[in-house]
């Protein structure tokens, strides 16, 4: 694996120079060291195939590797569940923390590469917060990543994201990660979709 270079990543930069005064303003806050930001990302994989296939197991990690640019750590059930056929200690998933540069790295390519490959995409739902200002969206395929070459993946896989932020409030945090690029469904569009689901 590549080491990160010493270049700063395009979208630390716009959060310093245009994502954190425009926060500082908004909020009104008295000192710098109050403006949230980005702690770590954490990119989780359920594989269920993972149990009896190390193959498909190995496929997948690889995936996540080359989409996180991170070594993922292999994640094991910790305890045995009959009904779902599962032992303890049994390889079920992948998941990479990312911090610093190469979790800029990885939002860039994120918002700007791989979200706009989503069909019919929208933008997320902002009812994923878990009240202390972070915030998991999932992703279906991991082939919207222009890393991952479709005519070798084996199985289709998705993902679940989670932000963890230093805010100290949702709205906060949702403004953070609005700025820095992640596209929320607009409040207006989510009202038409409850009605006509309702309707």
């Amino acid at each position: 694996m590549t080491k990160t270079a010493n270049k700063v990543p395009n979208l630390l930069v716009k959060y310093r120079k245009e994502v954190s005064p425009a926060l500082m303003k908004e909020f009104d806050y008295s000192n710098i060291m109050e403006v949230p930001k980005l702690d770590k990302v954490v990119i989780n994989m359920g594989i269920k195939e993972g149990r009896e296939d190390v193959k498909v197991l190995e496929h997948v990690v690889g995936e996540l590797a080359l989409i996180s640019g991170q070594k993922p750590l292999i994640t094991k059930a910790k305890k045995s569940i009959s009904s779902f056929k599962l032992r303890q200690g049994q390889s079920i998933g992948a998941k990479v923390t990312l911090r610093r540069a190469r979790m800029y790295e990885f939002l860039d390519r994120l918002f700007t590469i791989a979200m706009p490959r989503i069909r019919d995409f929208r933008g997320y739902s902002d009812r994923s917060f878990d009240g202390r200002g972070n915030y998991t969206l999932g992703i279906q395929e991991q082939i919207i990543f222009p890393e991952v070459e479709f005519d070798k993946v084996k199985k289709t896989q998705g993902m679940d994201v989670t932000f963890v932020t230093t805010a100290k409030t949702d709205p906060e945090a949702k403004r953070l990660l609005e700025l820095l690029g992640l596209p929320f469904v607009k409040k207006q569009q989510t009202e038409t979709q409850g009605a006509q689901a309702n309707g």
